[in-house]
């Protein structure tokens, strides 16, 4: 790529992050119309963070530290929450400027190098985390992250410099990208990494490899002086149990659906036939290293909610890149360019509806009529849900007659036992405001104001909707056990909670592990318990 072109690309990069950003802050909180129990996580974390605890050691998480870091920052710097998120997503785009600016420079024709720029600009900058659907969200935003980061590294890794060398900057943007993956969300290094190393290996890219583990163990030797030896061995844990959880293990569809269901399965075989065109082409080194890529596409498709191919508009970009010279032709006389071309237009077509979703969130974001909000809590002051959630509540009740047989603990894990009290089969669906923030309220009146109370539901924030005390070692999203349960004096169980398997979860846990429940207060909408500590063994008292 030439100066003048190289100059033009970091120009158009800076000015479309110029752009979203401006459009994001200019609204001045976040307006979201769904997700309202994931916005409570995400703020769980991001507070915790911004008072100074560490994720893993203070409180349990499968996320890494970076998922969350830069907004809590913003929030340490004195910004309100929904602020202080679209700060964060301001300067992660920001930091991602350069990287992907470097493989346009070095790999890429200016017109594609746009593409990939904007494309990572805008996951960074998004207000939905994907597919068609475009009701605005801050969910998953870390998903969203960890593609725009995976997306440079996998590009250096597969594309030769055409235009510019450096082993050095590939080393940095390889080494710098794989750590914050491993910070953001472990399933992409999982996926990607192996791939990425096999393809700097079949290129003998011995210096490009040094530079990135050296990169890499500087970011785990910063973080590691930050938060103490301790961090990785916690993380680890929080990791294994969230793998080994019952409740969820995966968070869609099954792994055989993301690839061979009716919605997938046009984005499947379009990959496997680039697969064979590539090769075709003269390019089967490329070929082959997409072919151990798909895995972990697949892969990280099945574990982010939603299941949204969006590695599609990567390989888009990487099929026009690897296009052969023109004239060149395989066996049967195809013409290989116009095959390949055609194959990453198709691929494109594919991606296109979650690409045009994501680029046009932040505008509707902006669009957003504010009279229909209202605040998500007094502490979440900037961060807005539509109206109608604020006000009413609409659940789900399993009939009566729905149910045969008694809860055995297996397909029936669901059913909540409270005391030998079976408890009402109910889960929330909408007005998660009004279910929290209504118990809340209730027990601050019945004198239950700074209490150290444990929520036997899905999300643990109660903190977030009144004036009680923060759990040291909680989940902020249960996956299994009971975090936090040592930091609690009382248990309140929702008569309607949000998940109706975490609530039975964590009142089959008290109960096998021997923790005593005294009923104090009873509402419509919720129990609370006193909780004591189960008895001490013999060998231990």
């Amino acid at each position: 790529m030439k100066r003048r072109d190289a100059a033009l690309l970091g120009a158009f990069l800076v000015l479309v992050w110029a752009g979203l950003s401006a459009v994001l802050l200019a609204k001045g909180g976040i307006y979201i119309a769904k997700h309202d129990g994931d916005t409570v996580h995400l703020f769980d974390i991001v507070l915790r963070e911004a008072a100074g605890e560490w994720p893993h050691l203070d409180f349990m998480t499968p996320l890494g530290y970076l998922a969350t870091a830069p907004i809590a920052l913003f929030v340490a710097l004195g910004f309100p929450a929904g602020m202080a998120f679209l700060l964060g997503q301001v300067l992660v785009g920001a930091i991602l400027l350069l990287p992907v600016w470097w493989v346009g420079v070095s790999r890429l024709q200016t017109a594609w190098a746009m593409v990939l720029g904007a494309i990572c600009t805008v996951l960074a900058l998004a207000m939905v985390h994907g597919e068609p659907e475009p009701l605005l969200s801050v969910s998953m935003h870390y998903n969203r992250w960890a593609w725009a980061l995976a997306f440079p590294a996998i590009a250096t890794a597969i594309l030769e410099p055409v235009n510019r060398r450096s082993q050095v900057a590939d080393g940095l943007v390889i080494g710098l990208a794989v750590m914050a993956l491993a910070l953001i969300k472990v399933t992409y290094v999982v996926a990607f990494a192996p791939t990425i190393l096999v393809a700097l290996l079949l290129r003998r890219a011995w210096m490009t490899i040094g530079v990135a583990c050296l990169a890499a163990l500087a970011g785990v030797a910063v973080l590691t002086l930050a938060a103490g030896p301790a961090f990785w061995p916690a993380y680890l844990e929080d990791l294994l149990t969230v793998a080994t959880s019952e409740s969820r293990r995966r968070p869609g569809h099954k792994l055989t659906g993301v690839v061979a269901a009716p919605a997938y399965l046009g984005g499947s075989f379009a990959a496997v036939i680039s697969v064979i065109l590539l090769r075709q082409a003269g390019r089967a080194r490329e070929g082959l290293l997409l072919l151990l890529l798909l895995p972990g596409f697949f892969y990280v498709t099945y574990q982010n909610y939603g299941n949204d191919p969006q590695w599609l508009y990567l390989l888009a970009v990487l099929l026009f890149a690897l296009r052969p010279p023109a004239g060149t032709v395989n066996a049967m006389g195809w013409d290989m360019r116009q095959a390949v071309s055609l194959a990453g237009a198709s691929v494109l077509m594919l991606g296109l509806p979650s690409a045009l979703n994501l680029t046009f969130s932040p505008f509707r974001h902006l669009a957003v009529d504010v009279s229909n909000h209202d605040a998500l809590s007094e502490t979440l002051a900037d961060v807005f849900v539509k109206a109608e959630t604020t006000v009413q509540a609409w659940g789900m009740v399993e009939l009566p007659f729905a149910r045969e047989e008694a809860p055995d603990g297996g397909e029936d894990a669901e059913i909540a036992i409270l005391n030998g009290e079976i408890l009402p089969n109910c889960e929330v669906l909408s007005g998660l405001r009004v279910a929290y923030a209504g118990i809340a309220k209730d027990l601050e009146a019945a004198g239950y104001r700074g209490a150290a109370i444990y929520k036997a539901d899905l999300l643990s924030g109660l903190w977030l909707f009144g004036d009680f005390k923060r759990l040291k070692g909680a989940a902020p999203w249960l996956y299994d056990g009971l975090p936090g349960i040592d930091a609690a004096d009382y248990v309140v169980v929702p008569l309607c909670p949000v998940y109706s398997k975490s609530r039975a979860g964590v009142l089959k846990h008290l109960a096998e592990e021997g923790y005593g429940l005294t009923e104090v207060r009873r509402t419509p909408n919720y129990v609370l318990l006193e909780l004591q500590a189960p008895a001490a063994a013999p060998s231990e008292r």
